[in-house]
């Protein structure tokens, strides 16, 4: 007989953007295992974005549930439906308006630990009968609500087998200091937090910095397991035609606004006629206005091409035929542990990338390693110069060739999934 695997989230398609990635390749690859798989998902969810050509990868033989939620971001669209989907997207802007404040605080304070909480006792009915000693829960966050349904059902069945698996951090990630927590709410979303990881059977993270934060607040066995792409590696290794493009692909977010790299540009723009009628900006995903906004005040406008949110097809296409690729992180310690799942795409698709972050990134630990690229802190404004000059001079010799990264094949979502089976098997004997 077959194992019961049982994955609760919230991200499934036909929803797009980053959350839905990571699960869906597992189960995907999963499926080729002798597992009895079934996914719970929400029946009618608000998703900030959709992207359908995803349906492609979801397994026929697999069972999926869906529980109706009662998602508040439909009536707090009331107030400004499109506020509302930016806040969905993590697009928080520094100066926000009173209707954003006052729907911050309702997100921080009243629904805790976020906006899906009601969802939980739904999907907690619809599994209790469904859940036994031969069967494997794995619930996935954000939102970490939907660790409270692992925490329920092994309250109900302390034999159930449980990973919760955490794709970001919890209380220590950058957007929490956006929701005027209260100190009551604070301490709410702390102790649920430490209940959740003292309670499941084994913890998945997708970085090292998570694991060594958590390792200080629970004694439950811990693994990292990154995110990574599901694509053949680019075998085209020749810099592309066209011209001097330096893209970001994904979310852009008000606070991973790198003016230094702006800064960077407009000088080499004024300094230098070559780079001027070279060079192109590429943006493609989610962009807070305040990104544009700086482009546009650092006269870069003129040099924009944004594409907006485009399907995950695309935007590998987009990866593989730039001069550069950008990754940008917050400039803060919150930031530390972030490895956004895109760097994995990045590297499958061997264009040199360029890197900004804080000090001690784990996304400068990753793209050194893999020698994908180079890393630079928002204090580094001559070298980042300097490469970036030195980058160009390379195109103008058609010598901007493809990374020859180191051993990016270990971050295939299928063999990602090897381990995972792994650890699967480990956590039910």
């Amino acid at each position: 007989m077959n194992k019961s695997l049982i994955l609760v989230t919230y991200y499934w398609p036909p929803a797009g953007g980053p959350g839905v990635q990571r699960w869906l390749k597992f189960i995907k690859y999963l499926s080729h295992y002798n597992y009895d798989i079934t996914v719970v998902i929400p029946e009618n969810p608000d998703y900030p974005v959709v992207d359908s050509s995803l349906n492609s990868d979801v397994p026929e033989n697999i069972s999926i549930i869906k529980v109706p939620i009662a998602e508040p971001s439909r009536w707090l669209g009331k107030l400004s439906r499109k506020r509302t989907k930016k806040l969905q997207r993590g697009i928080l802007d520094k100066q926000p308006s009173w209707k954003e404040k006052i729907a911050l605080f309702i997100r921080g304070n009243f629904f805790i630990p976020d906006a899906r909480i009601g969802w939980k006792n739904r999907v907690v009915k619809k599994l209790r009968d469904r859940v036994n000693d031969s069967s494997i829960i794995i619930t996935t966050g954000p939102p970490h609500s939907v660790h409270l349904v692992g925490l329920e059902l092994k309250r109900m069945l302390s034999q159930l087998k449980w990973i919760a698996d955490f794709r970001d951090p919890w209380t220590t990630i950058g957007y929490h200091k956006s929701l005027r927590l209260t100190r009551i709410a604070r301490r709410k979303h702390e102790s649920l937090e430490q209940k959740v990881l003292d309670a499941c059977d084994h913890l998945l993270v997708t970085s090292e910095h998570t694991k060594q934060e958590f390792a200080t607040k629970t004694h439950t066995p811990i693994r990292v397991i990154t995110n990574g792409f599901d694509r053949a590696v680019n075998s085209m290794t020749q810099q592309p035609p066209g011209a001097f493009t330096m893209s970001h692909i994904g979310t852009l977010l008000s606070d991973r606004n790198p003016h230094v790299l702006w800064q960077v540009l407009l000088e080499l723009t004024q300094e230098n006629e070559l780079f001027k009628s070279h060079f192109k900006l590429v943006l493609a995903g989610n962009g807070s206005d305040e990104i544009l906004k700086s482009i546009k005040d650092y006269n870069l406008d003129s040099y924009l091409e944004n594409h907006g949110y485009v399907k995950h097809d695309v935007a590998y296409s987009l990866m593989k035929s730039t001069q550069l690729l950008l990754l940008i992180e917050i400039d803060s310690k919150d930031t530390q542990a972030i490895v956004p799942g895109k760097l994995f795409e990045y590297l499958a698709s061997r264009r040199p990338i360029i890197a900004l972050g804080p000090s001690n990134a784990e996304i400068k630990t990753r793209v050194e390693k893999a020698k994908a690229g180079s890393f630079f802190t928002y204090d580094a404004k001559q070298d980042l110069k300097n490469h970036i000059l030195s980058r160009f001079n390379d195109y103008l010799e058609n010598k901007n060739t493809g990374i020859d990264a180191t051993d990016i094949e270990q971050f295939h979502r299928k063999n990602l999934t090897h381990r995972l089976n792994q650890l699967i098997n480990e956590v039910w004997e």
